[in-house]
């Protein structure tokens, strides 16, 4: 018992020693920040070796400015402005030192080369903190000042480090520090740790490498030149790959966004064979929706912000759904069988509803704040970063596929509804109130129009003119897909969509829709049914 008595007693006086040599070192390094620029640069450095927390207080307020020196030549310390004087306060031990006038304490003054010092000597001091985002951030520090001595930091930071993440930025540092800082066989080990890299940075790097070391320039070097050419290649055709993922994701994304635009056009024209040219501004009522939604819960329950969102969907879809049978019911039912007019008519009621919303909500546009929960997003590889909203978005179209397959294919309505689309004498016969199936069919397909306008007021500005940017897209989907097949109009969204983004890096946005657009064209002439043929009146008519 006694011996445990001792050790510990040692181990106590041992820590003390430990913490009072550090005390003593920050105060010795805290009097050498002051002078000229070469010496605040040395003093700021030798805080920082000191591995002391409270010297990232006093890094900060010299990179800020706020480092002053008391009066006669006194102690250096942490300045605040108070009414035109400054109040000091000792990095020591956060005691006052009193209130100043401005003329009677110095700044120590400090230029852009000392700030960067400054931020490279604060981040090997970070290095060493628990937080992971701190760590990272360190690390971001010192490569913009790189040196031999934050090489060597960086190697004892990452024989350390748990955090896989953080070692993998960290090893990517010091590959970039050991090509500028580094001997012969270290940049040789940096390039091939870069060869496997997909962030930018990489590529830039080793073509600096590159360059420097190619024949006639003052540091030629065949083998690396060649191990700097090589790593470029692989790096390139890693981007490329990762391009054509990232294409292929904003395709899907796009796809998802035609195809909630496209779904409730699909439902009316199949089944009711009506060219709404309004579909459009069924979008739009429903974004606008979302934006009342949101003002809203912001003035009568701010504290529930987050949630506004599950409450404008709903909302989208009542508002679009009524506004949609309201319009089946007062003017298209009156126009069955004479297409042209339908399609001049519901044009004329796509005019109206733009104006009415331009005279209620004005003609600039509204923004619609996106939920904690749709901001942000995940970077899978270097480069690749996937958006939170856009998931969900590509998440929640597909759920309201499946729902409206479900409807369709089990209820009663949707029963209703197919039967129509087979044969509507005989279905009238049988005692289907077709008057009452073609109401709720224009009102099921402008709900989900005003449901996928909710959607789009997560991704952008909302406007009078929203529903006009894809009303083209969605008759393109559905001609393409097929008329009144959900399948065709899936497979026609994400076919466009992908389409569209893997043409437009190479032929621009719009010569890449108008490349679609001849390929549809082209396409018809041989499927003039689209891809899935649907049985029915609206086929055969």
């Amino acid at each position: 018992m006694v011996l445990f008595r001792l050790i510990a007693i040692a181990l106590a006086l041992a820590g003390l020693h430990a913490g009072a040599a550090r005390a003593d070192a920050f105060d010795e390094a805290l009097t050498g920040v002051r002078g000229g620029y070469a010496q605040v640069t040395r003093g700021a450095e030798a805080l920082a070796a000191t591995g002391d927390p409270r010297a990232v207080d006093v890094l900060n307020a010299l990179s800020e400015g706020r480092l002053y020196t008391a009066p006669d030549d006194g102690p250096i310390g942490i300045g605040t402005e108070q009414g035109g004087d400054i109040r000091l306060v000792d990095p020591r031990d956060g005691s006052e030192l009193g209130v100043f006038g401005s003329r009677d304490v110095e700044r120590i003054r400090v230029n852009n080369r000392v700030r960067g010092a400054v931020t490279a000597a604060m981040g090997r001091l970070q290095l060493s903190s628990p937080d992971p985002g701190q760590r990272r951030a360190a690390v971001d520090g010192i490569v913009r000042e790189p040196s031999p001595e934050a090489a060597e930091q960086l190697r004892a930071a990452i024989e350390r480090e748990q955090d896989t993440g953080v070692r993998g930025a960290m090893t990517f540092a010091l590959a970039q520090i050991e090509l500028q800082t580094g001997d012969r066989e270290q940049k040789l080990a940096a390039i091939e740790t870069m060869k496997a890299s997909t962030d930018p940075q990489a590529r830039a790097a080793l073509g600096a490498v590159s360059a420097a070391t190619a024949e006639g320039a003052p540091g030629a070097d065949a083998e690396l030149h060649e191990a700097a050419e090589d790593a470029i290649a692989s790096v390139d055709r890693t981007r490329e790959w990762l391009n054509l993922l990232l294409n292929i994701y904003q395709g899907i994304s796009l796809g998802s966004i035609l195809l909630l635009a496209a779904l409730g056009l699909a439902i009316t024209f199949g089944v009711m064979g009506v060219i709404n040219m309004a579909h459009g501004e069924m979008i739009m009522l429903g974004a606008y929706t979302a934006f009342v939604v949101q003002q809203v819960f912001r003035a009568y329950a701010p504290g529930a912000m987050e949630l506004y969102l599950l409450a404008a969907v709903p909302a989208a879809f009542l508002v679009s759904g009524a506004a949609g049978i309201a319009i089946e019911q007062s003017v298209i039912r009156f126009l069955y069988k004479r297409p042209l007019e339908t399609l001049l008519a519901t044009w004329g009621i796509s005019l109206m509803l733009q104006q009415a919303v331009r005279l209620i909500f004005g003609a600039t546009n509204q923004q619609v704040a996106n939920p904690s929960w749709m901001s942000g997003g995940i970077e899978i590889l270097g480069g690749v970063f996937l958006t939170y909203n856009r998931l969900i978005i590509i998440v929640f179209c597909l759920i309201v596929l499946a729902v409206i397959a479900l409807v369709l294919r089990f209820s009663t309505f949707g029963l209703q509804m197919r039967a129509v689309v087979q044969n509507r004498d005989m279905a009238r016969t049988m005692g289907i109130n077709t008057a009452r199936v073609d109401a709720l069919t224009f009102g099921l397909g402008s709900g989900v129009a005003g449901m996928a306008g909710a959607a789009l007021s997560q991704i952008g500005n909302v406007s009078p003119n929203l529903g006009t940017q894809y009303i083209v897209d969605s008759f393109l989907v559905v001609v393409f897909g097929g008329v009144g097949q959900l399948a065709g109009t899936l497979t026609g969204a994400m076919g466009l969509g992908i389409v569209n983004k893997l043409l437009e890096p190479y032929a621009g946005a719009v010569l890449g829709k108008v490349l679609v657009l001849v390929g549809i064209i082209l396409f018809i002439q041989f499927r003039p049914r689209g891809l899935f043929v649907l049985k029915g009146r609206a086929a055969e008519a």
